[in-house]
C-alpha cells in the first residue's frame, strides 16, 4: 500500500511516500534525499531545501496507526500538514 504527501514551497516540489514493507522517502524536485527502510509505524526523514533565501533544513515526520498523517518542517517551521492544508 502506497500513501503519498505532494506539495511546493517556493517553487520546489516536494514529495514524501510512504510504503507499508519498502519504508519511507522524501524526495524535493524528483531527487531522492532521505529514505527510511522497511516496516515503520513513526519515521523522520531530513533533507536540504534550495530557496531563494539560501539553504534550509528540511524534516518529514510520518506516521500513525489508523490513518498514515504527514507533517513537514522547513528551518523548524511547519510547512505542511496532511490534516490541514499546505500552510503558506
Amino acid at each position: 500500500m502506497k500513501k503519498s504527501f505532494e506539495f511546493t514551497h517556493e517553487g520546489r516540489h516536494i514529495v514524501i511516500e510512504n510504503r507499508w514493507f519498502e519504508g519511507e522517502k522524501l524526495f524535493v524536485d524528483g531527487q531522492l534525499q532521505d529514505e527510511n527502510l522497511g516496516l515503520s509505524f513513526s519515521g523522520e526523514l531530513n533533507g536540504k531545501l534550495k530557496t531563494t533565501e539560501g539553504i534550509k533544513d528540511l524534516k518529514a515526520t510520518v506516521g500513525g496507526f489508523f490513518t498514515i498523517e504527514c507533517k513537514v518542517f522547513i528551518d523548524h517551521q511547519l510547512a505542511y500538514s496532511s490534516k490541514a492544508q499546505a500552510i503558506q
